[in-house]
């Protein structure tokens, strides 16, 4: 009877456990995701500076994303990518280009399945 009970335990605690990891990992992907559309809308309307904030902050999130789990690993090291080519034209005064690595980046977020 203690076996079951403690089989019991021990597997509640690694559901649970392995919930927060997936958690975590879907909050850095939709993390990354809002601020790579922000980055794009405001590269869209000329607002380089903003594109940049929000181009960084999506960059930050994705390697997050990209290092917790392999499978989805490829697309997030392409969406690391365009975030830093959007990075770099937005510094330049780019907006328009920013916006189209920040949509590219968006595309490989979706494409990681998280």
């Amino acid at each position: 009877m203690k076996l079951i009970s403690t089989a019991i335990v021990a597997g509640t605690f690694a559901f649970f456990i392995g919930t927060q990891a997936w958690a975590s990992d879907a909050g850095h992907t939709s993390e990354a995701m809002e601020h790579a559309g922000k980055a794009q809308a405001h590269g869209e309307m000329g607002h380089a500076k903003e594109s940049l904030s929000h181009a960084k902050e999506s960059l930050a999130h994705a390697k997050e994303a990209g290092k917790e789990h392999a499978e989805a690993h490829k697309h997030m090291d392409e969406a690391i990518k365009h975030l830093e080519e959007a990075i770099k034209h937005a510094e330049m005064g780019h907006g328009q280009e920013s916006a189209k690595h920040a949509e590219e980046a968006m595309k490989h977020m979706r494409q990681s399945g998280h």
